[in-house]
């Protein structure tokens, strides 16, 4: 099986009005062009507002970009919302759905989850699909029980590492600072890893990010540990210094 090459995505959630976008992709662009066979992938998921210039401003060039979230349908009266072909029309080459910022403050379920990354593939894009558990959840020893259930859940019929990209996120480290201990991040994907068999076609080659309180200080040690094939990366995205520094620790 070939090495799975990994994958460093920035979610930059409700941050960045267009000159700091733009800034910002420009310098990471700068970089990732002049680098010598790169052993990663970069993405960067800027507002729905930022897409289209980031997108134009990156076109032909390393450096992909993707949504935040999508509808699960293609068009129709549902204000406010934007769907996966606009997404792809606009330039993007990914979809997040599932974050927890979204199950919990919109009430996201498996189910609509499921249907946002459906949307993602029929628009042939691939779905970042986000997974994880609450504290009071991994304090009750339930953390493995919960994200598989997510996994079963939340993965659409037809997934493969062609379109699906899962990302692990425990919910109580994201923003927080706090990261799961490297043994507890390696159980967890190792887990997952295990669950994907009868999910996806050929599950041992579907990347698994880790996102929580990922920055350069212990990106070096995640990126090392077995199953981990990435990092979804939140605050540390808006930094170029940072978030350059999270993706040359991929080894």
């Amino acid at each position: 099986m070939a090495a799975r090459r990994k994958l460093i995505a920035g979610n930059w959630k409700m941050n960045c009005l267009r000159a700091e976008g733009l800034a910002l992709v420009g310098e990471l662009s700068r970089r990732l062009e002049s680098a010598k066979d790169p052993v990663f992938d970069m993405l960067v998921c800027p507002p729905a507002t930022l897409v289209a210039p980031v997108a134009d401003a990156l076109k032909g060039g390393k450096l992909a970009v993707g949504g935040q979230d999508c509808h699960a349908k293609e068009k129709g009266a549902h204000t406010g919302d934007v769907s996966a072909p606009m997404l792809k029309d606009l330039g993007c080459t990914a979809v997040i759905v599932g974050h927890s910022e979204r199950r919990q403050d919109h009430g996201e379920t498996d189910a609509v989850v499921k249907a946002k990354a459906t949307a993602v593939h029929v628009a042939h894009m691939t779905a970042i699909i986000c997974v994880g558990e609450t504290e009071a959840e991994r304090d009750a020893g339930k953390a493995e029980d919960v994200v598989a259930g997510q996994l079963r859940g939340s993965i659409p019929q037809g997934s493969s590492a062609a379109n699906t990209v899962i990302a692990y996120e425990p919910v109580w480290a994201i923003g927080t600072g706090r990261t799961p201990t490297n043994d507890d991040i390696a159980a967890m994907h190792a887990m997952i890893r295990r669950t994907l068999d009868g999910l996806v076609a050929h599950p041992e080659s579907v990347r698994i990010l880790y996102g929580g309180s990922v920055k350069p200080s212990n990106a070096v040690e995640i990126m090392a540990l077995a199953d981990v094939d990435g990092a979804l990366v939140g605050g540390a995205s808006l930094k170029a210094d940072d978030f350059w520094a999270i993706a040359e620790s991929c080894r």
